[in-house]
This record gives structure tokens, sequence and C-alpha cells, in this order.
């Protein structure tokens, strides 16, 4: 049989509202932007990684549906092999901070970032990640050589095309 896992990193993107909590840092911070005029970050509770600078793999919506479409149109035209079966990271390979995200979020509609530092809760400190990038190198072995958008482009895409117009939907 042929087939495939894949491990979503951190995915953003529209229709994203009704994850509640669970929705994307960009969602939430455009909402904060909306609301107050700021948005608050973690600090840092380590002293290898300054307040906003924790890093993620921030991977478009928009992208993870080329990559589904790209894995099923070669599965089925018989260009899949057994050799290709198994798990696939997917996100961009390029880790970005919470600031860069945030900034790039006010940037996308015009604004000045206003970025307040806010203390982690006590009771995620111990297990928070302070650094997540996805290992690309299995999805390009296996053909996948499309770029992914970056987070000025995915960010000015979703926060200008969806967020804005619908007023946050």
């Amino acid at each position: 049989p042929v087939w495939t896992g894949l491990k979503f990193f951190n995915v953003y993107g529209p229709n994203e509202g009704h994850k509640g909590r669970m929705a994307s840092v960009i969602f939430h911070a455009f909402n904060q932007i909306k609301a107050t005029g700021l948005v608050k970050l973690f600090k840092s509770h380590r002293p290898d990684f300054k307040d906003g600078e924790q890093l993620r793999d921030f991977v478009y919506v928009k992208d993870v549906v080329k990559v589904i479409g790209w894995m099923l149109h070669e599965m089925f035209a018989q260009h899949w092999s057994k050799e290709k079966n198994g798990l696939y990271n997917l996100g961009t390979g390029s880790a970005r901070s919470f600031y860069d995200l945030a900034a790039n979020t006010f940037t996308a509609q015009g604004l000045q970032p206003n970025i307040e530092f806010i203390d982690m809760p006590m009771d995620i400190r111990d297990k928070y990640q302070y650094f997540t990038e996805a290992n690309m190198n299995k999805l390009r072995a296996a053909g996948y050589d499309q770029p992914f958008s970056s987070l000025e482009e995915g960010v000015g895409d979703y926060v200008k095309n969806y967020l804005l117009p619908t007023k946050g939907y």
C-alpha cells in the first residue's frame, strides 16, 4: 500500500476562528491589536533567548494544501513508490520568532509594532518549547521542490485578504 503521514508544525491561515484559544498566534495577535492596539508576548525565562525571540516554524495553510495536493497527485499518478511511504514533517524548515510574527501582523495593517512582554505562566514555564523547526529533507528528497511562503508573505496575505475584510471572523 501507498501511504504517508504528516506532522504539521505551526499552521496558520484563513478559517481558524472556530479553534478558539487553539487558533494561531497571528489570529490572536490580530484580535489583540484590534481590541487594545498592542500585542502581548511571553517574556523569555531562559538566558539564551531574548524576550519575544522564542522560535517556531510557522507554515501558511495555503502551503500545507499545496503539499497535500502534490502528494495526492504523485501517489495517484503512480510516481510514488513504497520507499517514499512514511511520516513527513510539514513546516517551512525555517524557524522565526514570535516577535517577527507579531511585528508582521502590525505591518500588514499599516501599523507600527506595539509589543509588550508579559511573564509566562508558572504552570507552563518548565514545559515551554523555545525552538521548533521542521526538518524538510525527507519531503524534498521525495521530490517536493516548491518554495514556502515567507512569514512576511503569509501573514500579509492572511491579514489583508482574510482578517481585515471580514473583521476577524
